[in-house]
Formats: C-alpha cells, structure tokens, sequence
C-alpha cells in the first residue's frame, strides 16, 4: 500500500467523506463507512460528515437512498445478454430512481461473455415500465457502467418502439445491428413520465470521444466491433433525425451508457444532466465543502476518464478551488492526479471494507505527523 506525500501536522476539526462506488467490491455507503471509521481512529474528535456519491452509474440508488430516503424495489428483468437478472430501483413519492447499470451493468456479464455487438439495454425498459406501473410520475435514470452499445434501443424495444431493415426485417438486439437500421416506428402511446437522465459522462455519441471508440473497448469490442458499433451508433443518430425530428448526434452526454442517452433522450423525451452535478448539488456539498478542514473521497480506479465529467473528478477541482486538502483512497491509481492530491491506493489488490479504512486511517496519520508512508 502506497500513500503519497503528506502536508505537516493538518489541524482538522470537520471531515467530509465522499466517495462513490468501488465497482463490484463497495458500494458509496460502505465506502463511506470504512473511510469515517479510518478517520475516527486518528482524529476521534472530529466531526465527520458521510454523503455517498454517485454521477449516475454504479452506486445511485445507494447514495439516493442516503440523501433523500425511499424504498427500494426489485422485479426480475432481461440482462444484458438476454438472460433473466434482478434488478432494483428506488421509489421516493412520486418520483422513482432506476440505475441503469441494475439491468445491463458490466458487472453482469463475466469477462469471457462480453458481447457488445448483442447486449441489450432491454431490462432498463423493463424497469421504466415496473416503475410506471407502481405510479411513478417523475423518473431519475442514471446512465453509467454499461455493458451495451445498442444507443438505448434495447429499452425503446421494452417501450413498444420497432426498428426495421430493408424491406421492414426487425432488427436484432444490440448495437451491431444498427447499420442496417432504416426505420424506426414509435408506440402508440408514448412513455408518459417526465425523465431526467444522470449521464455519469459528457461524452458525444460518435467521433474519437464517443461511445463506440472510448468506452467500447472496455466492454469487450475488438477494433473492427468499435469500427461497426461507431458506424451503427452513427445511423441511428441520422434516422432519429429524418424519423423522429430529434437531434442527438452533437448532444452531451448521448455518449454516456453506450448511447443510452441519447436513446434516453430520443425515446423518453430526458433531459439529459450531468451526474456529478445533479448529485453534488442535491447533496448540497458545495456548501459542506467550504466549511470543511479535510476531504476524503475515492473510487476503485481513477484514471484519465474520472475527469470526463465523473464525481470524483469533478470533486476534486472543487475542493482544489476551495483549498481544502484531500485524501484520495483508491484501488488503483493511473495516471497523473490534480496538484495537492494526497493518493492513498493498493495496487494489484481487490479492496476490503477493511481495506479502504486501513488506507485511510494511514493516510490520515502520515497527514497529522506530516510523514510519509
């Protein structure tokens, strides 16, 4: 384990922890709860304040929960791959929280089955209509840690929405079916709820920073499937265009989710936001943030693509603009981080709840000593 340089013999009186998902280890609340419990033993008197965080990806029904209360639910949805998965959702009054990932997260799908050409956002529709059904009138879709490139078509198809080759064939689920797509027929009732989509990213949703060519590599596309999901993802743009009368091929965040929000905004007429911002704003930690004397936040990975618009990356511009010194806990680090960043991480490894308080307590003590580890 590897703790950056510290500054000398920090006074702190308030810390605030906010973290968001270490993917398929912790969720934002654990997390949150191993880094309080790393700063307690350090600073036993200091006020500690926990708000997980989500930008709309793995985690947002945890931090939603966290923040405003409800209930969560679970129905039994298509995955990703066509098979049946239990996915949840959150139901706070009238308003219901689906994280997309629940349905077809990259989580679902083990290493050797990704199959970006065919996976499907189809139990994300599932989920939009278990929601409405159970009387939701205002939705909160987060976008984020997909295993699909299918630009949303997968939950337009759940929602009663068609797409169609030459002479009228029906397309097959997934993104790499999209460059035959010649005509999209919507429902006869479109999707009633107001939508406001969480895009954990601000990426288009084509060229050398979209969907197909940053994001699907990582779900498992070889350089002649990124080639043909760009090209499908392209298509779509253009017949959402002459079809549909919608523009979302210069849209930011229609990227985000493989396309899935421009899917969003296509077929469930979303406003389209960034997560961070949604979610820092309601958590009201711009506020918090100026009143604090430390920050510790975190993530399994951060790298080069927490600064497209991701939490983590955007909190730490703010607390570098605030002048509060900062506590980084990571599983891996790659990459170079903002100046005044201290990095605690442990590469190589698959971090514990254990884990995360160990490096956060060490941190904190070669903070307060002004050592280093």
């Amino acid at each position: 384990m590897y703790v950056g340089d510290a500054m000398t013999n920090l006074p702190v009186a308030t810390v605030l922890v906010a973290p968001t998902a270490f993917k398929g280890t912790l969720g934002p609340g654990q997390a949150a709860q191993a880094m309080a419990a790393g700063v307690a033993a350090v600073w036993p008197a200091a006020e500690i304040l926990q708000i997980p965080l989500s930008d709309g990806g793995n985690g947002l029904l945890e931090a939603y929960v966290a923040l405003e209360g409800g209930a969560a639910r679970t129905i039994e949805v298509t995955g990703p791959l066509g098979d049946s998965t239990t996915a949840g959702y959150v139901r706070s009054g009238s308003t219901a929280v689906i994280e997309s990932a629940e349905a077809c997260g990259l989580h679902l799908v083990p290493r050797d089955r990704l199959d970006p050409l065919h996976a499907t956002t189809r139990g994300v529709g599932e989920l939009l209509l278990a929601a409405i059904a159970a009387g939701a009138s205002e939705v909160v879709l987060g976008l984020g840690g997909s295993a699909t490139v299918d630009g949303g078509t997968g939950m337009a198809r759940a929602l009663g929405w068609s797409f169609s080759g030459a002479a009228g064939t029906p397309l097959g689920e997934g993104g790499g079916s999209l460059t035959r797509l010649r005509r999209i027929d919507p429902p006869p009732q479109r999707f009633a709820a107001r939508v406001v989509s969480l895009c954990d990213v601000q990426n288009l949703l084509t060229g050398p920073q979209g969907a197909a060519t940053v994001y699907g590599p990582q779900k498992g596309a070889r350089p002649e499937d990124v080639q043909q999901l760009e090209l499908g993802l392209a298509r779509l743009a253009d017949m959402i265009r002459l079809d549909l009368g919608i523009e979302v091929a210069g849209l930011p965040g229609a990227g985000a989710a493989g396309g899935l929000g421009a899917g969003a905004r296509a077929f469930l007429g979303a406003d389209l936001v960034a997560g961070s911002e949604w979610m820092l704003r309601r958590g009201n930690v711009w506020d918090i943030l100026s009143g604090a004397d430390l920050l510790l936040t975190g993530e399994g990975r951060f790298d080069a693509q927490s600064s497209m618009g991701k939490v983590t990356g955007r909190l730490l511009e703010a607390a570098g603009s605030a002048g509060v010194p900062t506590l980084l806990v990571c599983g891996r680090v790659d990459g170079p981080t903002p100046s005044g960043v201290i990095t605690a991480h442990a590469p190589g490894r698959t971090l514990t709840s254990e884990d995360v308080a160990r490096l956060a307590e060490d941190a904190c003590r070669a903070l307060a000593g002004g050592g280093r580890l």
